[in-house]
């Protein structure tokens, strides 16, 4: 295989069935996640449902609602990947997904809103449990060669995923019958998730003598310490955790940043986080043309130095001078200067594909395979300290310091090219094979 030509296309595993029923099923759990985190925050923001909580709180409490889990169970969740079938893992916990829907339902049914935050914390504990084993299957159902194509998939569908099941939540959560129509799609897409779980083939454990830790501090500590064993896994992990920082600081301030600075309506918001999903799909659908099918560790430079670039472009957009009227997208891209902004979008999204797909790869190929989903769930682990190191970053700059949007879009993108300049320092490889990748054509047989 000298070329991309000669390697089959990655859209080809969507035909195997090594691939495709887990292909559904994460996209059905990460679709039907969307929906009901958005659907709920909707129905609160509109008054369809009642808090006791302003509207703030109650967002800023879903999102810990949602990410603690991880800090709780990703270190179990990792031991129980490992020593159980991943396929038959993957079943009990769409069963448990069902099982919470349905009480989802119900909730949704009877305006509950305290019982549909307690379950948004238990969906976030299903998703915890999920991870290991999603990423850890990866690898034994596929080739060498098709790792990265099938990273690129998976990466695909889960932005995909959390795009349209934001966009369907917000047309749920304006209709007249909104309470009953999120109540059947969260029931129905748990239920579809199951049975495409059960098309998958058997994942045999890789370690079934494997005494279960259930004690969440020595258990997560004792995890870390699997990925600290190797040097560049170890930094991998600490890569996959960067990128969900610097993703998660952009996007938060994404709402804000479109109505006081764009005076754009929920249509620009739309438009701008689909041009970032859309960047990613592509981004990492492009990572297996571009390396030939093979890991190739040189896209990960690319990929920084495209997510600097168009952060600090990002500062230097010319912000309109109409007024404070919300205008919605048609007006908004009617003005020539808009463009430049959803590029840097697309971009960024592109990147962030170009960037986090190799390091996956990596990850995937070069851990043991007797631990892999719990050097996996160390990556979630740190990833979700990440998640919430961004979130409180985002508070100091902004609310404390009181920098703009677009300062703190710069500061972001300052500050990635010193946190990668040091990580391809630790990992010199990174930016050895970039050299030399972007003197050559895509196709040679990359170091691996």
């Amino acid at each position: 295989m000298s070329g991309p030509e000669k390697h089959s296309s990655q859209f080809s595993l969507l035909a195997n069935r090594r691939f495709l029923p887990f292909f559904l099923t994460q996209y059905l759990g990460a679709f039907n996640d969307n929906i009901y985190k958005n659907a709920l925050m909707g129905m609160v923001t509109y008054g369809v449902l009642q808090a006791s909580l302003d509207l703030n709180q109650m967002n800023n409490l879903g999102a810990l609602l949602f990410i603690l889990p991880f800090f709780l169970f990703s270190a179990l969740a990792g031991q129980l990947a490992d020593k159980y079938d991943k396929a038959w893992l993957m079943r009990r916990i769409k069963l448990a997904e069902i099982a919470i829907m349905s009480a989802g339902a119900a909730a949704f049914f009877f305006e509950h809103t305290w019982g549909l935050m307690i379950l948004l914390f238990l969906m976030g504990s299903q998703s915890a449990f999920f991870g290991p084993a999603k990423y850890g299957i990866i690898p034994q159902h596929l080739k060498d060669e098709e790792l990265v194509g099938g990273n690129a998939l998976i990466e695909t569908g889960t932005f995909l995923a959390i795009l349209t099941g934001t966009m369907t939540a917000g047309v749920i959560s304006t209709t007249e019958n909104s309470i009953l129509l999120t109540s059947l799609f969260v029931l129905a897409l748990s239920v579809a998730g199951y049975l495409a779980s059960r098309q998958i083939p058997p994942a045999p454990s890789s370690n079934p003598d494997l005494k279960i830790d259930f004690n969440p501090i020595t258990s997560s500590w004792y995890t870390l310490g699997f990925a600290r064993r190797n040097p560049s896994v170890f930094i991998g992990t600490l890569a996959i955790a960067w990128f969900w920082f610097i993703g998660a600081a952009n996007l938060t301030q994404l709402f804000v940043f479109t109505k006081d600075y764009l005076y754009g309506d929920q249509s620009v918001v739309t438009l701008l986080l689909t041009m970032f999903s859309v960047g990613i799909a592509v981004g990492s659908l492009m990572c297996n043309r571009l390396s030939g099918g093979r890991l190739e560790l040189g896209l990960v430079p690319l990929g920084a130095i495209g997510l600097t670039l168009a952060g600090i472009d990002l500062y230097f957009y010319p912000l309109p001078t109409h007024g404070t009227e919300l205008i919605s997208v048609g007006e908004f891209m009617a003005a020539p200067s808009s463009w430049k902004i959803v590029a840097d979008f697309l971009v960024l999204g592109a990147c962030g594909g170009f960037y986090i797909v190799p390091v996956f790869t990596m990850v995937q190929k070069r851990g043991e395979a007797a631990h892999l989903s719990r050097i996996i769930a160390a990556g979630a682990i740190l990833s979700a300290l990440a998640m919430v190191g961004s979130a409180i970053f985002g508070l100091v700059i902004i609310s404390t310091l009181h920098w703009t949007i677009p300062e703190f879009f710069l500061l972001l993108a300052l500050i990635n090219a010193v946190v990668c300049l040091l990580l391809f320092r630790a990992m010199p490889e990174m930016w050895h094979r970039f050299l030399i990748w972007s003197r050559l054509r895509p196709g040679y047989h990359p170091a691996e």
